[in-house]
């Protein structure tokens, strides 16, 4: 049986091992449980970024591979930023996209524009979408691939935060992944930035910003 390429993108993307530098967040986890969030509240945190931070970068991505390298990515960047208010996140978001953008310059040369130095480094949901584009990855499965990523990165931070069962942890994004399932063809036909969904979660903001503060950490974010 051949596997389908779109499928094997979506894999190597959603692989840990992938040298883009994703194994340093926790998406605020790490500061969420010093803030007193208990370990078994942590699949309500994880179904809150679904309904909100997931959101919004699902249809970020969505939107920069409909549109492709040519376009105007520097309006897209100012949609996503307008929807992620805190500095922290969109600080890490850089980071790690331009992790994933090094990447992709050798996996798929030209996919990802080198940014202009004194805008910083495009935003990790950009770059999803940008190499989606290229490399012939569904919309749709974009949108699955980014919620997959959050709750994953989550779940792999509490494993190391607080030691627990590990199929309790899967069982955790496989939830995660099931309660976007309803908007993913919603969120696979955006085109237009301005139909980014906008759904604010200060909790979460506000845990990033913490987790850039700490002056001891096991994560980055």
């Amino acid at each position: 049986m051949t596997v389908p390429a779109s499928l094997s993108v979506a894999l190597l993307l959603a692989d840990s091992r992938l040298p883009a530098g994703a194994h340093v967040s926790s998406n605020a986890l790490e500061a969420a449980l010093r803030d007193g969030l208990a370990p078994a509240d942590v699949a309500g945190y994880v179904a809150s970024r679904i309904r909100t931070v997931v959101l919004v970068e699902a249809g970020t991505a969505v939107v920069a591979r409909a549109l492709g390298p040519a376009s105007d990515l520097d309006r897209l960047r100012a949609e996503w930023a307008a929807r992620t208010p805190s500095r922290a996140q969109r600080e890490v978001a850089g980071a790690l996209g331009d992790g994933l953008r090094r990447a992709a310059d050798v996996l798929w040369p030209g996919a990802v524009p080198v940014p202009a130095r004194r805008d910083g480094p495009w935003p990790r949901p950009i770059v999803l979408g940008l190499v989606a584009a290229a490399a012939g990855l569904e919309a749709e499965d974009l949108v699955r691939l980014i919620a997959y990523d959050d709750a994953q990165t989550i779940a792999s931070a509490l494993l190391k935060l607080e030691p627990g069962d590990p199929r309790a942890a899967a069982a955790l994004v496989l939830e995660a992944c099931a309660l976007l399932e309803p908007r993913v063809a919603e969120l696979a036909a955006l085109t237009d930035p301005t139909h980014i969904p906008c759904a604010g979660a200060p909790l979460t903001e506000g845990w990033s910003e913490a987790q850039s503060e700490l002056p001891r950490r096991l994560f980055r974010a």
